[in-house]
């Protein structure tokens, strides 16, 4: 438990998801309830930044107004100002200081081809904007080949320093293990003025020069961004009541970010290497803790939000990755195992002649869909207006230039009727909406099915823990397409992964790389590391707040078969039961094992966290108070007749809103469930119960209808095949 936990329990938390459609924020007041509210991430005629805005709403002050920081107890947030800047090439200029001779090592990379058959061969583009090639050598061994040449380097940095470049990423060969050469080049460069020094051996020290370098060219590339971003919201939150607060000896707000890693960092230690995934994240916590709550072990994470949907896999334990690839970016650092799909409620809808494609494209929160009344285009959420699953008249009246107005349906279904018409096979406005709905479904399944049935999970024996603003209304469809036969829905999860945030630990990790047979001398190694590394993370966590009795260290172990390329962590624990580990491992992966091969320890992950005040504290279902509203528990649910298109039909169908329901209740679809934050569409064949824990359970009870198709060319079976 955080110190500032005990010590400030009469005020505000918050925990904030800023996408990249919305930013979620839910608040915990001083009496332990719980709020929930969305805001469009942009919306520069209303307020400057979507989180900050959240903040001042629940504590009633205007967009414009200093935030009582004496009122609140922390802020915990994710947020996407990182991984934006990646996609879209705008970090901080850089210059890349590296080993002489291998000046175009990280351009060349792998040589991988993604495509083997494309003809026009489109790299992507590097993140640094000059390199100087140090001179310098060190040998695997750790032999000085090439004393640095220390002359030539501050000359050259200095060169790029006169040009406006103000982040440097120091990689050197072998610097993984042999680190002076970069410590000396990396004290260079702050004399000269650099503001961002990241040098590879703390940023990544593990083996793989090109993934080590370009981790480290990410985080000088992002972390000037982020760092900026971080500076205001801490001075938002601290600018008020500084020297009041230092008077009354009262604790400030703790400001925590989320990590990729799936735990909390304080603000002054959150990099750019830490916030590819920081959003995301909070939703897999999320997903796993609110679906061990509800008593499920095996989960398939599915949210859907304005831009991409996400998915991960659980078995029991985070699932981390440590050395992924994103936005052509090889990235060597742990992070949760998420796949991403451009596949959301702002996905833009084509038809290109021939097929329907949805996205990649997304309308985002400017204009965002047709709908919003900012002149966007057709998207998955107009398609869900077109087909009566989301209700104008039930939706919250947030848009227009006052934003009180309600969701446009006549321009959607102007935009739809014209559609058809272009289309011109006798298709309805209706089942045009229904064919994209469909290609956006597989969309999704298809990336479920990377993370699980391509990595040898029988995906029919989870659940389908679905979230998202957008998750609801395609749960049912997303299960019937992979065999699930359980979807769970949190009371907030059209804000999972804002709640997601609460529910985080302090989180602190190191790697070393090792490579060495796995045997008596590994494990004394690995021991000796496994101690120096847990006192390393022990003391951040210290400095972060967190209570020494309640830090947890653990010790993994990446082990590979010798002359193999994968590895899979285990915990470190006696020889004989991390080979057993492994193997069981690698046989459920790759479905052989190979006995006459000795195995090797690549390297040593410690991990040590510390869980917050939230994580071991009251659930939804206790605290009272969902979307600001009370629940209505022993209320007899009530309904109203609708009706909406699915699967190639009308059904008559009947609304209710969520908090007419009480636990026990049972359901039939076709039907709809209004929530402050998301619509769920329950399927025909599909029943809603309600847990005593305020879950939303479905689960299929009717077999599938056998879809038929005819032979002539179908555009929505052209893009799905």
């Amino acid at each position: 438990m955080a110190h500032s936990d005990f010590l400030e329990q009469d005020k505000w938390r918050f925990w904030i998801d800023r996408g990249g459609t919305f930013t979620d924020v839910v608040a915990v007041d001083p009496d332990g309830r719980l709020h929930a509210r969305k805001l469009l991430s942009e919306n520069p005629e209303a307020y400057d930044d979507a989180a900050l805005e959240g903040i001042r709403r629940f504590l009633g002050v205007a967009s414009s107004g200093v935030l009582p920081s004496e009122n609140i107890a922390h802020v915990k947030m994710g947020t996407t100002v990182a991984t934006n800047a990646l996609l879209e090439r705008k970090g901080e200029r850089c210059v890349l200081v590296t080993t002489a001779g291998l000046e175009d090592h990280f351009e060349i990379g792998y040589q991988a081809r993604p495509d083997i058959f494309a003809r026009q061969i489109v790299k992507p583009s590097m993140l640094y904007s000059r390199v100087i090639g140090a001179k310098e050598r060190v040998r695997a061994d750790g032999h000085v080949e090439i004393a640095l040449d220390e002359a030539h380097l501050r000359s050259a940095l200095e060169a790029a320093f006169e040009d406006g470049i103000r982040a440097a990423a120091i990689v050197f060969m072998h610097s993984y293990a042999f680190r002076e050469h970069e410590q000396r080049a990396g004290q260079i460069a702050r004399e000269i003025g650099f503001s961002q020094v990241s040098v590879s051996h703390e940023v990544s020290p593990l083996i793989k020069f090109v993934s080590r370098g370009d981790t480290t060219v990410a985080d000088a590339y992002l972390s000037p961004i982020l760092r900026r971003y971080v500076e205001r919201v801490s001075g938002a939150l601290t600018q008020s009541g500084e020297e009041e607060t230092a008077e009354r000896g009262r604790v400030a707000p703790q400001l925590m970010f989320m990590a990729s890693s799936g735990g909390l960092k304080a603000a002054d230690q959150f990099h750019g290497r830490d916030a590819i995934l920081s959003g995301p994240a909070g939703g897999i916590v999320g997903m796993v803790e609110t679906a061990r709550r509800a008593g499920f072990g095996r989960v398939i994470g599915f949210d859907m939000g304005g831009t991409s949907t996400d998915v991960a896999h659980c078995a029991g334990d985070y699932e981390r990755a440590f050395e992924t690839e994103v936005a052509g970016v090889r990235m060597r650092v742990p992070m949760l195992q998420i796949h991403t799909v451009a596949a959301g409620g702002g996905s833009i809808l084509r038809y290109d002649g021939q097929r329907f494609k949805v996205g990649p494209a997304s309308a985002g929160a400017n204009p965002g869909p047709k709908c919003y009344r900012r002149g966007g285009p057709l998207t998955v959420t107009d398609a869900n207006v077109m087909l009566g699953k989301l209700s104008a008249d039930l939706f919250p009246k947030i848009f227009g230039p006052d934003q009180d107005q309600p969701l446009d349906e006549d321009v959607v279904r102007t935009a739809f009727t014209e559609l058809a018409a272009k289309v011109g096979d006798g298709r309805s406005a209706e089942e045009v909406a229904d064919g994209f709905i469909r290609i956006a479904v597989e969309n999704m399944a298809n990336a479920v099915k990377k993370i699980s049935v391509e990595r040898g999970h029988d995906v029919t024996e989870y659940a389908l823990n679905c979230f998202g603003a957008a998750g609801g209304q395609h749960a049912c469809l997303i299960a019937d397409n992979l065999g699930i036969e359980t979807v769970l829905i949190h009371p907030l999860s059209g804000l999972l992964s804002a709640y997601g945030m609460g529910l985080a630990k302090l989180r602190a990790s190191r790697e070393q790389s090792l490579e060495m047979p796995l045997d008596a001398a590994a494990m004394e190694r690995l021991e000796s590391l496994a101690w120096k590394l847990g006192n390393e993370v022990t003391e951040e966590l210290l400095d972060e707040g967190a209570e020494h009795d309640g830090i947890e260290i653990r010790s993994f172990a990446h082990l590979r078969y010798a002359g193999a390329d994968t590895a899979f962590p285990v915990e470190v624990s006696e020889p004989g039961f991390m080979r057993r580990d492994f193997e069981a491992e690698h046989l459920r992966r790759f479905g052989f094992l190979s006995p006459e091969k000795g195995i090797v320890a690549g390297a040593i992950e410690v991990e040590a966290t510390a869980a917050t005040y939230e994580a071991g504290g009251r659930d939804i279902g206790e605290a009272g108070v969902v979307g600001g509203q009370e629940g209505t528990a022993g209320s007899q649910a009530s309904g109203i007749a609708a009706r909406f298109f699915s699967q190639g039909s009308w059904h008559e169908a009947v609304s209710y809103q969520r908090d007419q329901l009480q636990p026990g209740i049972a359901i039939d679809g076709p039907a709809r469930i209004i929530e402050p934050n998301q619509t769920v569409i329950v399927e025909p064949g599909w029943r809603l119960q309600l847990s005593g824990r305020n879950d939303i359970i479905l689960t299929r009870v009717e077999a599938q209808a056998e879809r038929r198709h005819g032979t002539g060319v179908d555009p929505v079976l052209l893009e799905v095949f």
